[in-house]
């Protein structure tokens, strides 16, 4: 893994596919963290994180992340996702935020010297093409330490550097500071936490 303390570097981050990379490895993102081993890493001029949102929910368990996000140094990109029901008569839902992406590495392109990608999809070896031929250095973070592997070949192939998100994990991995408590029983008056939901899959079954 390659960086120039110097070089201006923008993150560009698939946070579906972040989510699923880094609970297949088996562990779970600290954003704080995140954000700290890339600054210590370059200049980091932007870090763009993108997901899709159900908007007729009343609440979103993904939102309070979200939201931490958006006032903790990310640049947040949401769309709507689409819910339809298919064949088998099941809710189904799906959210591409490639074209997002790929219009935000292109603009951003003259102020930038090295963008990462943590993505996956091949479809967006066309865009890490276009961003080299703007003069862009761009490295792609996903796994291949899962089976199968979390990218597809001609987009790792397309990349100037690969970096597999289990070799950053223990930088960027939420950790413990203090031994957690027993978990309690909740009192009868007492509402349960909500915790922040799984990002929206490509497609995704939701409860009937």
């Amino acid at each position: 893994m390659h960086f120039d303390p110097q070089e201006r570097l923008g993150l560009f981050i698939d946070g579906t596919h972040l989510y699923g990379a880094s609970r297949n490895l088996g562990f779970d993102v600290d954003y704080k963290n995140l954000l700290g081993f890339f600054r210590r890493q370059a200049r980091l001029v932007r870090a763009s994180y993108y997901t899709a949102l159900l908007e007729n929910d009343d609440y979103s368990p993904l939102r309070p992340l979200v939201d931490w996000l958006g006032y903790n140094g990310y640049a947040v990109v949401t769309k709507p996702a689409r819910e339809f029901t298919d064949a088998g008569g099941r809710r189904r839902v799906r959210g591409d935020i490639s074209v997002e992406m790929t219009v935000d590495v292109l603009s951003l392109a003259p102020r930038l010297d090295h963008a990462v990608i943590f993505a996956g999809d091949g479809d967006l070896r066309r865009m890490v093409e276009g961003a080299q031929q703007l003069g862009l250095r761009v490295s792609v973070l996903s796994t291949i330490r899962t089976q199968p592997g979390m990218i597809a070949d001609e987009l790792r192939r397309q990349a100037d550097q690969f970096i597999d998100l289990a070799d950053i994990a223990p930088d960027i991995t939420r950790r413990q500071v203090e031994p957690r408590p027993r978990p309690q029983p909740a009192r009868p008056a007492e509402r349960p936490r909500a915790t922040p939901a799984e990002p929206f899959r490509d497609p995704v079954d939701l409860p009937d």
